[in-house]
């Protein structure tokens, strides 16, 4: 700029702005006319020309940014100017401009009759315009005198009246809302009081009224609190249902009942409960197991409550294992309960269901009704033995999970009859054979059996070579069933047989476990009392009938004060049958003189120490035949081995002459010899008297044989005095 500016002072010109200013308002405006009229004259006759040119103008000219045409066209000067160069460049840019005016006025001439046309229908608009502002002074005029001519007052009470209508309308919706908005709280005090369907009901009516309402926008926000507060039944509903499971109350579970029908999900919760039967049985036993190894653990460890039901199964101790596997069966006992009663309010209600059916107007609603009925009574009917299939898996996982073959006798009749008891119970509930508890059963019966059956011989043996074969002094009225081992045959019942049912008469024995525990109690309590009652007395005091009778006898006998404390006790523990101490009975010391006052006076079978015990055996064996019926003949197998034992060591202590016959047996029957062959064959071990004499025998055939028993040194056979033992061998013949 300053480079034009020192240009145009050199050459005596004056600025644009300056030329323009010097020039009168007249001449300013009209010396362009005249070279634009100039122009267009010179180039009037070439159109292609200034089409040219007016292509040539540059974009920026026709953009429609505020652009300062002057500064754009100084910028574009170069750095040297020259005078000529920008003369030029301004007559082209003159030219371009009189070549777009010429165009511009050539489209003015050719829009003109549309301009003139568009200008009529302009004045048309403003007459009409007029004439509807003079309609419009005419309406307001007619309007006035018409309000003049009216009553206002008229009008007024019209008024008045409907808006009190909408108000009255509006009061009673108000008022509905409100009560609306208090639901909530009577909501949460039903929920408490665990009226379900009560609660239910009065949230579908909100919700019904509450779409009559929607309008409001307060009640779109109720509406989503009163969808909540259903959802928050449902929730408390599920929890109530699961409650049936352990504890079944007619009264909770009618309104369970009533709750989902009126919300229309009877299937669906007929489908939670057998969910929540079959988590029960999980968390029961779970939970019941877990509390006793906790408490045998004796610390408050928490490993346990990781472990699986399996595992935890393996850490019960002996000692808490009757204890636990009662308070499992109890468990169990009352989720069967419950879901018996269940299948009861079910039958009972279907009669009823009906009659109110019929009434309904809807076939439908009956045909629905009569659809849900159907399904719930079938998956009723499935769910008994999937029930039942649930509680034998989880007691069989606790029945194998022990080594039972160390058990005490007692203990294991207490095992076997729980769970006889309970598989009872399985086939009133759905029909089952119970076929894996069965299963269970005979795996750890044959287990402990074997070795039960192992250690009894091992006994027996101890108790013959401990045996002076002394009469063991029992009552005239003697008689097994007196044993607690036989009570089961005096009472004509079956070991396997229910406590439940062996308590009861013989009317009762008809009702089922779940008929008579349906108002309480438990089939599994029973046990504790049953024992308190196994109590005997067929023992004689000291050979006697009473002790009276044995002080008047034997009142010139100087006391045994002076004898051995060991010596005194009894030859027998009669409650356990344990096996005896080493010593001899005080009976012994005296049977010389008195033992024949004894046999006049006493009227009662003869008996030893060694008798009574296999008796025992017997009535254990056959409990256990009657309980174990899968292993029922390898049972009475064992018991004719503890009679063939009997049998052998009588002969070979007091009817064995080796100096007459070489047999060994010395034998003068051929039938005797057959059967004393036969059990010096499968049940005497030989080999351990021998051990130099023939090829050993395999290990699991010794397992089962016993070695011989030996005659006690305090039985002699050999004094004239006392005819060689003539009381012991009659004793001992007369007891076997």
């Amino acid at each position: 700029m300053q480079k034009i500016k020192s240009l145009m002072s050199r050459q005596g010109l004056k600025s644009p702005q300056e030329s323009v200013h010097d020039l009168s308002p007249v001449e300013n405006f009209q010396i362009p006319a005249k070279e634009e009229q100039r122009e267009p004259r010179e180039q009037a006759t070439d159109p292609l020309a200034e089409q040219e040119l007016i292509n040539s103008i540059e974009e920026i000219y026709f953009s429609n940014d505020s652009l300062d045409i002057v500064k754009y066209e100084l910028e574009k000067l170069p750095p040297v100017l020259t005078l000529h160069e920008i003369e030029e460049y301004r007559e082209k840019l003159k030219r371009q401009q009189a070549a777009v005016s010429r165009k511009v006025a050539d489209l003015i001439l050719e829009k003109q009759p549309s301009y003139v046309k568009e200008l009529e229908r302009v004045t048309s608009l403003q007459t009409s315009l007029q004439l509807a502002a003079v309609i419009c002074t005419n309406g307001r005029r007619h309007l006035n005198t018409a309000k003049e001519g009216f009553t206002e007052a008229s009008l007024g009470l019209l008024a008045n009246q409907r808006k009190r209508q909408l108000l009255i309308g509006l009061l009673k919706s108000l008022r509905t809302i409100k009560t609306l908005q208090r639901t909530d709280v009577r909501l949460s005090e039903m929920l408490e009081e665990e009226d379900y369907p009560g609660a239910i009901q009065l949230c579908l009516e909100c919700q019904k009224a509450a779409s009559t309402f929607k309008h409001y926008s307060c009640i779109s926000e109720l509406n989503s609190k009163l969808q909540d507060t259903l959802e928050q039944i449902e929730e408390q509903l599920d929890v109530a249902l699961c409650k049936i499971c352990k504890n079944f109350d007619v009264a909770h579970y009618t309104k369970v009942q009533q709750a989902y029908r009126l919300l229309g999900k009877t299937q669906t919760a007929m489908d939670q409960l057998h969910m929540h039967f079959t988590q029960a049985i999980h968390n029961t036993v779970f939970q019941v197991v877990l509390g006793y190894v906790e408490l045998c653990a004796g610390n408050s460890d928490t490993k346990f409550q990781k472990l699986p039901y399996k595992d935890l199964c393996t850490h019960i101790t002996s000692d808490s294992y009757i204890p636990c596997l009662t308070d499992l069966c109890k468990a169990l006992w009352e989720v069967m309960l419950s879901y018996f009663r269940t299948m009861e309010w079910h039958e009972k209600f279907d009669h009823e269901e009906p009659q109110a059916a019929s009434d309904s107007t809807s076939v439908s609603t009956t045909e629905e009704n009569n659809f849900d009925r159907n399904y719930i009574k079938k998956k009723l009917e499935h769910g008994l033995t999937r029930i039942w299939q649930d509680v034998q898996l989880k007691v069989k996982t606790y029945l194998l999970g022990t080594d039972m073959s160390n058990f005490k006798y007692d203990d294991f009749i207490v095992v076997l009859d729980i769970v006889s008891r309970l598989m009872q119970v399985g086939e009133e509930f759905c029909g089952s054979k119970s076929e894996v508890l069965q299963e269970s059963i005979r795996k750890q019966s044959v287990n402990y059996f074997k070795n039960y059956h192992r250690t009894r011989l091992e006994e027996l043996r101890m108790f013959l070579e401990n045996e002076t074969w002394e009469l063991c002094p029992v009552k005239s009225s003697f008689s097994i069933l007196q044993l607690h081992e036989f009570k089961c045959l005096g009472q004509s019942r079956s070991p396997s047989m229910s406590p439940s049912k062996q308590a009861t008469s013989a009317d009762a024995a008809v009702v089922s476990l779940f008929e008579q525990y349906t108002s309480g109690g438990n089939p599994f309590e029973i046990q504790c009392v049953l024992k308190d009652d196994e109590t005997e007395d067929v023992l004689a005091a000291n050979g006697y009938e009473s002790d009276e009778l044995e002080k008047s006898a034997y009142q010139e006998y100087d006391s045994d004060s002076d004898v051995a404390e060991e010596l005194k006790r009894d030859y027998v523990d009669e409650q356990t049958g344990d096996a005896p101490s080493k010593s001899i009975s005080r009976e012994t010391l005296r049977s010389r003189k008195r033992s024949d006052y004894s046999l006049n006076k006493v009227n009662a079978p003869i008996l030893t120490n060694t008798t009574l015990n296999v008796i025992r055996l017997v009535g254990k064996y056959l409990q256990m035949m009657t309980i174990l019926k899968p292993i029922a003949f390898d049972v009475i197998h064992c018991m004719s081995q503890l009679f063939d034992y009997y049998l052998y060591a009588v002969y070979t202590f007091f009817g064995r002459n080796d100096a007459y016959e070489s047999t060994g047996l010395g034998l003068s029957s051929s039938r005797l010899r057959t059967t004393l062959n036969r059990i010096q064959e499968s049940l005497i071990d030989m080999e351990v008297a021998s051990e130099n004499v023939g090829s050993l025998a395999p290990g699991e055939e010794r397992k089962e044989k016993v070695p011989s028993p030996h005659l006690s040194h305090m039985v002699v056979l050999t004094e004239s005095n006392t005819l060689y033992g003539l009381a012991q061998r009659v004793v001992a013949t007369e007891s076997l």
